[in-house]
């Protein structure tokens, strides 16, 4: 494993992410949806650093993931969507790579007719995401490499680093 960004670099960015999304809402009512699992530790530092007392959270499972690959599936494992009709909505994704989970999800999303839907992400791989899934909201633009760490698992393991590692198994 190689350390790609180190545990007070991810932390001062979630602090200025939270900053973005609290003058962006500013008094305006929005739901965190935040994307499990791999989301997780990263939500739980945002919500803390966004200044608002409109704010409220939920949660969506996906996953498209088995091992170190994409199966090209996305499975949405549990949820009501419909509650989220009307309602402005900041989703929470730990990192977005070829789009196909966001891009599956925010379809969906959409049929239920949110008022709107701003994305925030922790990571992107820009070279692979190439523009398909727009993030209003980004933590670090990443080289195409296979990480773990701050919640990024491989096969459930590893969520617990606190830094974010590249894993070279």
């Amino acid at each position: 494993m190689r350390k790609l960004i180190c545990k007070d670099t991810i932390h001062k960015r979630v602090q200025e992410i939270g900053a973005e999304i609290s003058a962006h809402y500013q008094d305006k009512p929005f739901t965190c949806l935040i994307i499990l699992k791999g989301s997780t530790i990263f939500a739980a530092d945002l919500i803390r650093a966004i200044k608002s007392e409109d704010m409220d959270i939920d949660f969506i499972r996906l996953s498209s993931y088995s091992g170190t690959h994409s199966t090209g599936k996305v499975e949405m494992l549990m949820g009501e969507l419909e509650k989220f009709r009307g309602r402005n909505l900041l989703v929470v994704e730990d990192i977005v790579d070829t789009g196909t989970t966001l891009t599956f999800f925010l379809e969906k999303l959409w049929q239920v007719k949110p008022e709107s839907i701003k994305i925030c992400s922790l990571l992107e791989k820009k070279e692979i995401n190439k523009g398909r899934v727009k993030i209003d909201f980004l933590g670090f633009d990443i080289k195409n490499e296979f990480v773990i760490g701050y919640g990024l698992d491989m096969n459930e393991r590893f969520r617990n680093l606190p830094d974010i590692m590249v894993y070279e198994g």
